[in-house]
């Protein structure tokens, strides 16, 4: 059994995302988790929400034991970028792009 949680247009760019996300893969729930809180990224704090909205999902369903869930699978996915434009010199303009980012989580028991 298994149950997910995504967050979807997280303004923060998925490469920068995909560096914490790759920690937790594979992990218990418990040691991801104490890796997200120790991790300085502002994605770290981001994708704790994610796992926290997982494990609450599979506590709703009464076949799953929470006691020995793992993250089974964590991926990002590009959303849309916002287009910007930043003035330059002698009226020219220089393209600012906003990417935003899908979070998904997967957690399963052992």
């Amino acid at each position: 059994m298994e149950t997910r949680a995504v967050a979807k247009y997280v303004r923060i760019s998925p490469q920068k995302v995909r560096l914490v996300v790759d920690m937790i893969r594979g992990k218990k729930v418990e040691e991801a988790d104490r890796i997200l809180a120790f991790t300085q990224k502002k994605a770290a704090g981001i994708v704790k929400k994610v796992l926290e909205s997982a494990v609450a999902n599979a506590t709703q369903n009464p076949n799953i034991d929470e006691n020995i869930l793992f993250v089974k699978e964590t991926y990002v996915g590009q959303g849309p970028t916002m287009k910007r434009w930043r003035a330059r010199a002698q009226g020219r303009v220089a393209p600012i792009r906003k990417k935003m980012s899908h979070i998904t989580i997967i957690v399963g028991e052992q």
